[in-house]
This record gives C-alpha cells, structure tokens and sequence, in this order.
C-alpha cells in the first residue's frame, strides 16, 4: 500500500524517520504541514500513484474534493509527528478518520476495546462470593473498598459515600475508632438509607459490630478476640467478614469463623508498609484458601509520594497474589484521589490478560507525566533573550481581579462581581467581554494566573494567587 506523506520542513526529519521500512513517500510542503492546502494535495496525488494519503492531524481543511477528484482516500494522521511511527504501523489494519486525528482516533478505540474486554470479563466470571450484587474473587475484577475514617465524625458522610461510588468505589468502609458508640453506628447508617450499593463497617469492637448489622454488608476485622462474640450474629445477618491473624494466626481464624456458620470470609494477611516489612509481608498472600484482601491503601498513606504510581504499583502486586479486594483510602491531602486512581488500576489489571506487562492495554494511569516525549520543533528566527520581566508594578484603571478556585471551578472576583468558570479560556473571556481588564500586561499576568488555577483543577491540587504552584 503506497501512502503519500505530505509534511512541512520543520517536521520532515521526524516523518522521514518514521517512513522508514513503509511503503510512503515524504513530500515536504511548505515549513508547517497543517497549512497544507487541497490544491497542493490534488496536485501531488496527481503527480504519483499512491494508494492513500495521510496528512497532518493538526489540519482543519476538507480533503473531500481531492478525494473526489483523484479518487484517492485522504486521512488525517496524529497530530504530532512523534506519533506517525505508531499509526504507520497500524495503517491498513485499523481504520482511519477524515475527521478525527490518528493518536485521538487510535487512543478511543484503543480504550473502548478495553472496557468492553473489561465488561466481558466481568460478565462471566463466577465468583467466590457475592456482596449486595458484587462479585469478589473467582477472576472478577479486583474490587476497590475506600474507607472513610472516624465515620461518625464525618461531616458530610452521605456526601462522600456518593463521591466515592460515583468515583470508582466498589464497597465503601465506614470506619469506627474507639470513640465512637453504638448509636453513632447506628446514626452513621441511617443516614445512608436509599444507597443500595455495598457498605462495610470496620471495627473490632463486638458492640460496634452488633450496631453495624443494621445494615452493613461487610465487616472489618474478625479474629479470635471478637469471633466468639459475634461470629453467629454475622452469619444469622448474611454479612460477610475480613478475617484477620490476630495471635491465633490466619488460618485458625479463618476455621473459626468458618464454624461460627459465616459464609462469605475474605482473608487480609496484613500487608505492611513500605519499610517495615512490606516485601516479606507480600509472602503471606500465598496459599491462603480464602478470597484475598490487599490493604494497599495502609501503604500509600505512610509513603510520601504522590499517590498515582503507587496505586498502580500496589494494585499490580495485588493480582500477582491474586487479591480479590483492595483497599485504598483518602485520609490526607496526598492521597487525594486514590479512589479513581485504583479503580483505574484495578481496570488495567483486569484487562491485562495474555499481555506481559500492563502496558498498551487502552487504559493507563498517566497524570502528570506522558508515555513519549514530543519533539516538534521550535520557530525559526532570529533568537532573542526576553530578559527578567519588569518588577514595577502598575495597577490597570479597571481594577484589581482576585483568582481562587472553589469545588472544581475557577472564580474570578471584581468590584463585586464574581465570574465562575471550568477554564481558563471562559474566566479569560468574561473579563475582557466585562470591561475588567484595560492594560495588556494585567492581561498577560491574568493569562498565567487563570491557567495555574486551571491546572491546580486539573490535578485537584489548592491554588493561591501569585502564589508557587
């Protein structure tokens, strides 16, 4: 298949390279590739026999009387030339859009594939045990529970019990220290009352336990101090129970509460952090008869890193000890997050199958960071230093504008006006539609300011005017 690869000076050494050991020709056209017109490309298919022509993602033109005309299909190509190696390779096997640029085209079909693999995996596992609906263990999808600490404490828990389904959550664990009374378990799971979604309560205590079979599914954890107590009260409940070593050892326990007539037990061998034993801790998820419970938020919260990779990372250990539940947390500021950022983990481990790394699998974990470098290059020119910008300062006549951000938006505060906004783009536009901006250094400085707030929404991070990032 002859492809003609039509491309701008200022990227023909990055296409040429990627053309090689392809059926293409290059054909440079001007200094930028996006600017390429249809007469020029009817003129250069004309001019050869190609069986089809790619050109820059980055173009806006219609190709469609070229293709009318020469009766030769025009696609567009990935937007930045460091990705045509991957979509040459692909070109012929994976259909190509006239309308969508190849790396976003290729990116959603890639992560649709995915999900449907995902669903279909989900589908027909038969699992070891159900949990208001929810499949755990036998090949399912590693299930995420999130814990909300001091669960009786929480100001807004039905709130948060939400965000965390609607982020991701399986099973949501509400926490009890020892503090916390029957009545406020009780008062904690009246107030969920409608959610019918799995709910978990976590405490040892057998008087917070007895107050949580109101209505929790799962209880955190069971040994050989709270079993006798409770154990036959859980099984006459149908709830289901992490059982943990206590000084009696996993497997005794597991057999107790096995006798004490609890169906549905999920081992947690206890995984330590990072430092005090994490490794040789990973060695007692082996032979565990049980489904398996993975605590990896435990980890995450006692390890000053960002929270991203180390999810991907702990749910990747996760299923090579085959853990059927995981558990993450959102107690503190840097972990922040982990609910959406484990299921996500949870997805790419699930759909790793015959592949032998979680790569290339149509989903990943990528925030901050890009999986290949773009190197496009720069203007051509003479070269300037900008030198420092001045430090005097001059107020604009139309005023001062202060800049926060609040629940996901970004506000833009002046002379008693607040404008709200999702981008840095619409607070840009308000202000200059609305007279708040007269000099064009305010307006290069709002410019900066509106794009750090936006990305400190991005990345869910707080944000300060003129403050660093």
């Amino acid at each position: 298949m002859r492809i003609l690869l039509p491309t701008g000076s200022m990227t023909a050494d990055i296409v040429k390279k990627a053309a090689e050991g392809h059926d293409a020709e290059v054909v440079v056209v001007g200094e930028i590739a996006a600017f390429l017109t249809p007469a020029d490309l009817k003129n250069l298919i004309s001019a050869g026999a190609y069986d089809m022509a790619i050109v820059s993602g980055m173009s806006t033109a219609s190709f469609a009387s070229v293709e009318e005309a020469t009766g030769v299909p025009v696609y567009l190509g990935p937007r930045h030339a460091a990705d045509l190696g991957t979509v040459l390779g692909l070109a012929g096997k994976v259909p190509l859009s006239r309308t969508i640029p190849a790396d976003e085209l290729f990116a959603a079909e890639r992560r649709e594939a995915a999900l449907k693999h995902l669903s279909e995996i989900e589908d027909q596992a038969g699992p070891d045990c159900m949990i208001r609906g929810v499949k755990i263990g036998g090949g399912s999808r590693m299930k995420v529970l999130a814990e909300i600490m001091d669960a009786h404490r929480h100001p807004a828990l039905r709130e948060t019990v939400e965000d965390y389904f609607r982020r991701g959550a399986d099973i949501v664990d509400l926490g009890f220290g020892f503090d916390a009374a029957p009545e406020d378990v009780r008062r904690c799971f009246a107030a969920l009352d409608g959610i019918d979604r799995p709910l978990a309560a976590d405490t040892q205590d057998p008087a917070l336990i007895r107050a949580a079979l109101c209505r929790a599914d799962l209880i955190l954890s069971l040994h050989e101090g709270n079993i006798p107590a409770v154990g036959g009260e859980l099984a006459a409940a149908g709830a289901a129970a992490v059982i943990v070593p206590g000084e009696a050892g996993l497997d005794a326990n597991l057999r107790e509460a096995g006798e004490a007539g609890i169906a549905a037990l999920i081992a947690d061998p206890l995984l330590q952090p990072a430092g005090s034993g994490f490794v040789s801790s990973l060695g007692n998820f082996t032979g565990v008869d049980r489904p398996l419970f993975f605590g990896a938020g435990n980890v995450v919260e006692l390890l000053d890193a960002d929270s991203v990779g180390a999810n991907a990372l702990l749910a990747a250990c996760a299923r090579e000890v085959g853990a059927a539940v995981i558990f993450t947390s959102e107690h503190s500021d840097k972990t922040k997050g982990s609910v959406a950022e484990m299921r996500r983990a949870t997805e790419m481990m699930a759909v790793l199958g015959g592949h032998p790394y979680p790569k290339d699998l149509g989903i990943d974990l990528f925030v901050l960071k890009e999986k290949r470098r773009r190197r496009e290059p720069g203007p051509e020119g003479e070269r300037i230093d900008a030198g420092p910008a001045p430090e005097d300062f001059c107020p604009d006549p139309a005023g001062n504008v202060r800049i926060a951000t609040e629940d996901g938006r970004i506000l833009a505060g002046h002379q008693g006006k607040v404008y709200a906004g999702r981008t840095a783009a619409d607070l840009a536009a308000a202000l200059v539609r609305n007279g708040c901006v007269s000099r064009l250094d305010h307006a290069a400085y709002l410019g900066r300011e509106l794009a750090r707030a936006e990305t400190a929404v991005l990345l869910g991070r707080s944000y300060v005017q003129d403050g660093p990032f």
